[in-house]
């Protein structure tokens, strides 16, 4: 079971992008030679047209292979013959199909289950946000110039910013429920000897709440693919900065490993938990693969993006296979980095 639903995960995500850039190419009159799901030898192929789709024996991978994309083709359909923004769409397709798929399952998560809402049960006694006037039923808005739209927000903001001074914007309810009175406090971090950590005294159980309405869920439910790719942002920022290192990062072994144990921990629970965990998952990675490769670098979307804008900028393409080098070398690059985290994982997994 824990297997078939890792399988099911990568295999969603990866054909999501691919199929981005399969129907985007379409449509813009490109011929898509091959449709793949997976990496390796083809365990079942057909034909349609010109298209060949194609399931191959690893899951953790797939591809659109266009006519005239690494190569020069006179015939009219070919990748390479199309106006500069006809393959600026195509290449952006596939991350931009990893969003919609974040947001769609973040939509149906929070019809389900509802959101963290950031609104505090308690300030801690002795502690700066009791000393600052909050109180219990506040809603906070914003950390810092920060917007707070989840509970998950406070956390991470805290995570990042753990003994700086930070402005808190906060809605004190009226009696009625209908309106709110707008309210700042400015809270220096205070040193917890019980926690062995800064606090700013508040309490916020994290408890979801249900959405009210089809506005709110559309709202919260689009947040939960933004806040996975803010989160990505931040977390590649971190890892420049020295913050995260190796072992923070999941590569593809531990990823299975933490869908083998969701299943198994949601199992008890019911269908229906353990398909809402897998989507939330499923949420999480989508958005990061979706960021990932947006990035700047060869042989990634990212990069060739970058390719086809310097192209759209100065009016002609860049040398064929001046570029080709770099996404070779950008390849080669990225296979090593695979190879390290492939070992990384199989470290803290198996002798950690």
């Amino acid at each position: 079971m824990s297997m078939i639903a890792a399988v099911l995960v990568f295999g969603l995500i990866v054909l999501i992008h691919e199929f981005g850039h399969f129907i985007v190419a379409k449509k813009c009159g490109i011929g898509v030679i091959e449709f793949s799901i997976g990496m390796g030898p083809r365990l079942w192929s057909i034909q349609k047209g010109e298209t060949r789709y194609s399931l191959k024996a690893l899951p953790f991978g797939g591809s659109c292979m266009m006519m005239g994309e690494d190569e020069n083709d006179t015939d009219p359909r070919a990748f390479n013959n199309k106006p500069v923004w006809s393959r600026i769409a195509v290449v952006a397709a596939g991350p931009v199909f990893n969003f919609i798929l974040a947001f769609v399952f973040g939509i149906i998560i929070v019809r389900s289950v509802g959101y963290d809402a950031p609104q505090l049960v308690d300030v801690q006694e002795g502690f700066p946000a009791q000393e600052q006037g909050m109180q219990a039923g506040d809603i906070i808005t914003r950390l810092n110039n920060e917007p707070v739209v989840v509970y998950r927000d406070i956390t991470l903001y805290r995570l990042l910013h753990p003994t700086e001074t930070v402005t808190v914007e906060y809605i004190r309810p009226s009696e009625d429920g209908k309106s709110g009175e707008k309210r700042t406090a400015v809270i220096t971090p205070r040193y917890s000897e019980e926690s062995g950590s800064y606090m700013l005294g508040i309490v916020v159980s994290g408890y979801y709440r249900q959405a009210r309405g089809l506005g709110e869920t559309l709202k919260y439910g689009a947040y939960e693919g933004v806040y996975c790719i803010k989160t990505a942002l931040k977390s590649l920022a971190m890892m420049f900065r020295g913050q995260v290192g190796m072992d923070d990062m999941a590569g593809p072994v531990r990823m299975v490993s933490i869908i083998d144990d969701t299943v198994k921990e949601t199992i008890p629970y019911g269908l229906k938990t353990m398909i809402l965990t897998l989507m939330n998952l499923c949420v999480l990675l989508s958005a990061n693969l979706g960021v990932m490769n947006l990035l700047p670098i060869p042989a990634l979307d990212g990069g060739r993006l970058v390719f086809l804008l310097i192209e759209a900028v100065r009016g002609k393409p860049i040398d064929k296979e001046k570029e080709g080098m770099v996404h070779m070398a950008g390849m080669v690059l990225l296979m090593g980095l695979m190879i390290v985290v492939l070992f990384n994982d199989i470290s803290i997994l198996f002798f950690r």
